[in-house]
């Protein structure tokens, strides 16, 4: 018997033995006095057992028939592994015919260890210390923001941070923050003559899983760049893992904001030209003295022409039979010499530099070639990174513009038509009344 059942047998012991009324017996277990005289006249004829509910020890009406709990749980396993309870619970009655209430099923798949509840999927980010030298480690991002607000356009902040004195090393305003834009700064930070030894970039620059590259590491564009300056590249799994940047990005939201308002800066070549001057001015505010004195910045020794072969887009592409290949919806034909007659079948190198410039390479020689564009339209089909859309719909919307108009003639323009305007009836319409034609009166 429960707790609540042995009181109810002492208080209604008392009420039959005369020691207490009904009314100071109902006051007591809480009850009103009708219910406190059923009790008691079930107590007086069965005793103490019947203050023992009758549904105590048998099966709910509602309970599930015996074997569906392995068999979900089982088909859960088999099917919906990675499934979360809700849409386990509609493919389980739509696919499979079973009817399994989702916290019931939420139930099954926590004991079975098939599901995380909020609590345990908590992820507690610890803090970590500063590197400890100066040019250690780079923290990179871009900040998507109307950074002259209404009087200019959308444009995002490259940011470029040292990990261990808080010090800006750069900062750029550009369209979009794509990749072309990012190959233009490993070599500016913190001059023009080094590098550091590490960047910390977002998890957009870990190439996904690929089928058929097993094995293969994956690199981006970046990557490939920073790996030949031999920069040490590490993608951060959160964003609270860069979260120097991410906090030094909400304070130039801030303070850059109001001073580019300030200064009547309203577009990006001229907040270019303002930022070198603010970048010094945040620094002497902000940065901090490192741990260690020394600085691990390295000397950079490549030529220019080196290093704009490094900080361009390179891809391979392979060369038709008729001395053709393609890239960024257009047909690169080469022109015919004795080297590029060889080439059919075989991989060149393209090299497309952030000037405009494209270059067809092979063995590290410059095939001349010419230019076929088979689209003349934006395809409408084409995936764009979500960073680099703004970007991308301006581009379209400045073609659609300057698109010049089919002169096409319509059949009314044809007939010479024209359009006769609308005629009003009704008491409120009101004409000029026509000019009667004058008479004269004759005598």
């Amino acid at each position: 018997m429960s707790v609540q059942e042995l009181q109810r047998v002492e208080v209604l012991s008392e009420v039959l033995a005369r020691r207490r009324t009904e009314i100071s017996a109902a006051a007591v277990l809480g009850l009103s006095t009708r219910q406190t005289r059923r009790l008691l006249a079930a107590y007086r004829d069965g005793g103490g057992g019947a203050m023992i509910h009758k549904a105590r020890g048998r099966t709910s009406n509602n309970q599930l028939i015996v074997g569906i709990r392995e068999y979900v749980i089982e088909l859960v396993r088999l099917r919906y592994s990675d499934f979360g309870p809700s849409l386990a619970a509609e493919m389980l009655l739509t696919k499979d015919g079973v009817k399994v209430s989702r916290e019931t099923l939420r139930k099954w798949m926590i004991e079975d260890g098939l599901w995380l509840s909020r609590k345990q999927r908590r992820s507690f980010h610890q803090p970590r210390l500063r590197r400890e030298s100066y040019g250690e480690l780079i923290q990179i991002d871009g900040s998507d923001h109307r950074w002259f607000e209404d009087r200019g356009a959308a444009c995002s902040l490259l940011v470029f941070i040292d990990d261990a004195t808080g010090k800006l090393m750069q900062l750029r305003f550009v369209p979009s923050e794509s990749t072309s834009s990012k190959l233009r700064l490993p070599a500016r930070i913190p001059g023009r003559s080094r590098i550091p030894c590490c960047l910390l970039l977002g998890q957009a620059y870990r190439v996904p899983h690929q089928p058929g590259r097993e094995g293969r590491a994956g690199m981006t564009q970046f990557g490939r760049a920073l790996a030949e300056l031999n920069i040490e590249i590490i993608c951060a799994n959160s964003s609270q893992a860069k979260g120097r940047v991410e906090r030094v990005n909400r304070t130039l939201q801030d303070r850059l904001v109001k001073e580019l308002r300030l200064n009547n800066v309203c577009d990006m070549r001229a907040g270019n030209d303002f930022l070198p001057e603010f970048l010094n001015r945040f620094n002497e505010r902000f940065a901090v003295q490192p741990a260690k004195p020394e600085d691990l910045h390295r000397r950079l020794t490549l030529s220019a022409d080196r290093l704009s072969d490094i900080l361009c887009h390179r891809e391979r592409r392979h060369v038709g039979q008729q001395l053709t290949l393609a890239y960024d919806r257009k047909q690169l034909i080469l022109e015919r010499s004795p080297v590029s007659e060889e080439l059919s079948g075989q991989y060149v190198d393209l090299y497309d530099f952030a000037d405009g410039r494209l270059e067809v390479r092979w063995k590290g020689q410059v095939l001349p070639y010419r230019v076929f564009d088979k689209d003349q339209r934006v395809s409408h089909t084409a995936i764009v990174e979500n960073k680099r859309l703004r970007h991308v719909l301006a581009t379209v919307k400045a073609q659609k513009d300057t698109k010049r108009l089919p002169d096409i003639m319509t059949n009314s323009d044809k007939i010479g038509y024209k359009k006769r305007p609308r005629q009003l009836y009704g008491p409120d319409y009101k004409t000029e009344p026509a000019e009667t034609p004058a008479v004269e009166m004759t005598a």
